[in-house]
């Protein structure tokens, strides 16, 4: 029972391993799960047309186990960008909200001190 229980176990951490690799997988990764630096790598086998190979993002210790990053160089770039747009787009919001906030600053200055004028 003992044995069984502990196969289970394994087995279960094995699998949510798996998920995170999964999940992790978004934008440039810059850590794969097992705790190794990712570094870009050029498959020279594979070549197109003048390109000089596919690249790839992939864990410095990486093996075809489904527990270490091998990313194609494009979606990590890509799903990056989309990122980076969506920060941006926020960042522009709140400078548009601050600016709105600036201007109302300005104009309760100006009534504080029109009041102050009449007293």
């Amino acid at each position: 029972m003992e044995e069984e229980l502990r196969d289970m176990k394994a087995h279960k951490a094995y699998y949510n391993m798996l998920h995170f690799v999964s999940d992790a997988q978004q934008g440039i990764p810059k850590l794969c799960p097992c705790e190794s630096i990712t570094k870009e790598f050029v498959e020279e086998e594979d070549t197109y047309d003048y390109l000089p190979g596919k690249r790839y993002f992939i864990c410095k210790d990486y093996k075809n186990d489904g527990l270490h990053f091998r990313q194609p160089w494009v979606m990590g770039v890509q799903q990056e960008i989309k990122r980076l747009k969506q920060r941006f787009h926020e960042q522009e919001k709140l400078l548009r909200e601050c600016e709105a906030l600036k201007a109302q600053v300005k104009m309760l200055l100006q009534r504080v001190s029109e009041l102050e004028r009449v007293r």
